[in-house]
């Protein structure tokens, strides 16, 4: 059975016409990366440091951003470095001028480093303002003692409209 020509034609055009169209990935890759380099770019504004809500931070009306660096938290009946913990506050007797749990793990961390700085290392204290001032300056201590001698305390700050 011979098809006319015009029914060749037809049935090319009927082919082309409803063929499945396929997807241009290429600006779909163009949006992408600039919506990368715009994350990128806008995320560094803001520096946030890992808090707990039942670390009640005191205001500050500082103009410096935080430093990120090892963080050590007095959180309920915990001391954490880095999140993890190393001692119990119930485990402290008043008198006691060394936490184990604390230096062991400082230690720890200092070896991390080849050569501690003239300066000592960086560490945050975060510790809520109803904090015991006796047991934050032994944790104070112990941060010195085991050369994290760039002691910084985390505080709330105040957002002003400028």
């Amino acid at each position: 059975m011979k098809t006319s020509r015009r029914a060749r034609l037809r049935l090319r055009h009927y082919g082309r016409m409803h063929k499945a169209g396929g997807l241009n990935l290429v600006s779909l890759m163009d949006i992408f990366t600039i919506l990368v380099f715009f994350l990128m770019v806008n995320s560094s504004d803001v520096k946030v440091m890992q808090n707990t809500a039942d670390v009640p931070l005191p205001t500050s009306t500082a103009e410096k951003d935080a430093i990120e660096n090892l963080t050590v938290q007095v959180s309920g009946q915990s001391i954490l470095v880095q999140g993890r913990e190393v001692a119990r506050l119930d485990g402290i007797e008043a008198t006691d001028t060394h936490i184990a749990g604390l230096s062991e793990e400082l230690a720890y961390r200092r070896s991390w480093w080849s050569e501690v700085p003239d300066q000592g290392l960086e560490v945050t204290i975060m510790a809520g303002k109803d904090t015991d001032y006796r047991l934050l300056r032994k944790i104070m201590q112990i941060c010195v003692d085991e050369q994290f001698r760039q002691v910084r305390l985390a505080v709330e700050t105040e957002v002003r409209s400028g």
